[in-house]
């Protein structure tokens, strides 16, 4: 199976990682050459894909994908692989699944109520809606193709060297209180098994992708410095706290995500169920520690 990936980032990068031995060739686009040169040594073909232009090789790799992964996000005039690719796309003879991340913001603030995959988006952000319009677009090259098409919205991802243990760690850790708030929060190994599972059921559809316990973010700080050993950061009333124009909107929505067709369609079992787990794990892993510590974080 040949698998092609538009965006090779942190996510990305841990389902191949993952999954490398279930493909025959793994194809991804980054921005530079350089980059692109460079991912020979994780046994990925890089292939250039930036806003000026792209590599003469990518069509071809298109045209032999079994499997197409989309992780770039759109962009002021929408979704970019759609924009260049979406006829090739629509034509590759052996394409039997795509899957293209996107995001729990869609669904907007419900006020800390419960949401599924049947509650109709009404994105507050404008980058929420171009993931909504992004998916849309997604959804009918399906349609019209009779291409598998999964989207799969993420909660706020963390993992290996992207943790609330690094965060304490280099002191950007804070505990923003904002009384009810809650995220839902998924390792990076969990979407990277979500994928695979997906991968064996290429049925599509929407997925949720996150963990079971929607949770205060101070008591996620509070948990990771227990790990530790130290203490965690005072708290911060969110509304006199100093936050960017961005931190501050992810705090306009508040929402608890159901994974529950996740587990029943794709049969999935969470490696980490809440982030207890996953921190734990992480800190024994050496995340948090710092350099010369067990494991040694990555």
């Amino acid at each position: 199976m040949n698998l092609l990936v538009f965006g090779y980032g942190y996510t990305s990068r841990a389902f191949v990682s993952a999954q490398q031995d279930a493909f025959s060739d793994v194809a991804a686009t980054v921005r530079s050459p350089a980059k692109a040169a460079a991912l020979a040594q994780e046994g990925v073909r890089g292939l250039v894909f930036n806003a000026t232009g792209w590599d003469a090789a990518l069509p071809a790799a298109i045209d032999a994908a079994d499997a197409m992964l989309v992780s770039i996000p759109p962009d002021n005039e929408g979704d970019p692989v759609l924009r260049v690719f979406a006829e090739r796309i629509g034509a590759a003879p052996n394409l039997r699944w795509i899957g293209y991340l996107s995001t729990v913001g869609v669904y907007g603030d419900h006020a800390g109520a419960w949401v599924s995959e049947t509650t109709p988006p009404r994105p507050i952000s404008e980058r929420s809606a171009r993931r909504v319009h992004a998916e849309e677009g997604w959804l009918a090259l399906g349609r019209q193709t009779r291409k598998p098409v999964h989207i799969f919205r993420l909660s706020g991802i963390y993992g290996p060297g992207q943790n609330a243990l690094v965060n304490l760690q280099n002191g950007t850790a804070r505990r923003l209180v904002k009384p009810g708030q809650v995220f839902n929060r998924i390792h990076v190994d969990d979407i990277a098994g979500v994928l695979a599972a997906s991968l064996r059921k290429p049925d599509g559809g929407i997925y949720n992708v996150t963990d079971d316990e929607p949770a205060p973010p101070q008591d996620v700080v509070t948990y990771a410095a227990g790990l530790l050993g130290v203490e965690p950061p005072p708290e911060l009333a969110f509304e006199t706290a100093e936050l960017s124009p961005m931190a501050r909107s992810f705090y306009g929505e508040n929402k608890r995500v159901s994974n529950r067709r996740v587990r029943d369609e794709l049969g999935y079992a969470f490696k980490y169920p809440t982030y207890r787990e996953a921190l734990q794990a992480l800190a024994e892993a050496g995340d948090g520690r710092g350099e010369g510590e067990a494991g040694g974080a990555e």
